[in-house]
């Protein structure tokens, strides 16, 4: 089983930058065999797809939200997936996680083996 572990989140000031890890572990094919995608969730509310980079290491999209800003990339040595986010404001505080797929899109259900996910903080 493909297990990920999110980290790098914080508290940031508006404006600032922060870079998120997906890392990808446990047994079963590495990372790059699967669809890697961005989500983030504030309480009671739906979980947003952000962006997703699929195993062709092709970027599937960009949320309007995070458009311009946010960054999808990954190291396959180091089986990892990364978030750059720049630029951020206060309506980024959420919870950021990542998940694999077998097909990039932003609906959470095309997903599976959820990290448990990192707390972004943006302060205005």
């Amino acid at each position: 089983q493909v297990q990920l572990v999110e980290s790098g989140g914080g508290l940031v000031q508006a404006g600032g930058s922060l870079r998120l890890s997906c890392a990808g572990s446990g047994s079963g094919f590495p990372l790059y065999f699967y669809g890697v995608g961005w989500f983030r969730q504030l309480p009671g509310k739906e979980r947003e797809g952000l962006t997703c980079i699929n195993e062709w290491g092709n970027i599937t999209y960009y949320a309007d939200s995070v458009k311009g800003r946010f960054t999808v990339s990954r190291d396959i040595n180091r089986n990892t997936v990364y978030l750059q986010m720049n630029d951020l404001k206060a309506e980024d505080t959420a919870i950021y996680s990542c998940a694999k797929t077998e097909s990039c899109s932003p609906d959470p259900a095309d997903f599976d083996s959820w990290g448990q996910g990192t707390q972004v903080t943006v302060s205005s």
